[in-house]
């Protein structure tokens, strides 16, 4: 399944190049909006709120009474999380509070899905060099994909694994990291990251892996 993705960053819809450098801008958010309603899901990122400089909650807000969404950025706490989901969120993404201190939070995790159901969860796994990044992709850890999947696999609905080393780049998805989480659990897998082609979208879905599209969709290089 292709899942169109919704960045935001100062009000606007933004596509980054390796959460760094902005390399597309919209602020006419309505002829996207009427694009991606035919979606069964639409993912939304609140970039500055997942690195804490301020937040686009406003916005979210009025997205999710138009589009079916799972939602993520600085959600760190259960009381958020509740928020989001009480604002109409399908699922939301935990990532950064997933770690403390370079180690897994798996009673955190679990906390989660006690109070809020696993099924709601989708916990974000963004992967640069083979480590996992945390706070907006500012931090690398010592932690590797795989390792955090097994550890949280008992208390999530899925996993959004970002590959940052080709994200906004239009390079392509490397199937072969995709291949080895989809071999480590049998949760739902949604995987984002440098996606250019239907073949790609379709490829990823003989896999039993759902595909987060961005820059290819605003650039209209991926017809949808």
């Amino acid at each position: 399944m292709l899942i169109p993705s919704i960045d935001l960053m100062g009000g606007k819809i933004v596509q980054l190049v390796q959460g760094e450098k902005k390399a597309l801008e919209f602020d006419d958010f309505e002829p996207w909006l009427e694009r991606f309603a035919k979606y069964p899901l639409v993912q939304i990122i609140d970039l500055d709120a997942a690195i804490g400089q301020g937040n686009n909650r406003h916005l979210v807000r009025s997205l999710l009474r138009r589009l079916p969404c799972q939602v993520g950025g600085g959600i760190r706490t259960a009381e958020r999380a509740q928020e989001m989901l009480a604002d109409g969120a399908l699922r939301v993404i935990i990532g950064s509070s997933l770690i403390k201190d370079g180690a897994i939070q798996t009673a955190f995790a679990k906390q989660l899905a006690g109070g809020l159901g696993a099924d709601k969860l989708i916990f974000a796994v963004d992967s640069k060099g083979g480590r996992v990044a945390i706070r907006g992709w500012r931090q690398l850890t010592e932690i590797s994909a795989v390792q955090m999947v097994l550890a949280l696999e008992a208390w999530c609905g899925g996993f959004l694994y970002t590959h940052i080393d080709t994200e906004g780049l239009l390079l392509g998805m490397p199937l072969d990291v995709v291949s080895e989480l989809r071999s480590v659990t049998a949760k739902r897998l949604i995987v984002a990251g440098g996606i250019r082609t239907q073949e790609e979208v379709d490829r990823l879905d003989v896999m039993g892996v759902d595909a987060v599209v961005g820059m290819a969709i605003y650039l209209e290089l991926l017809k949808v």
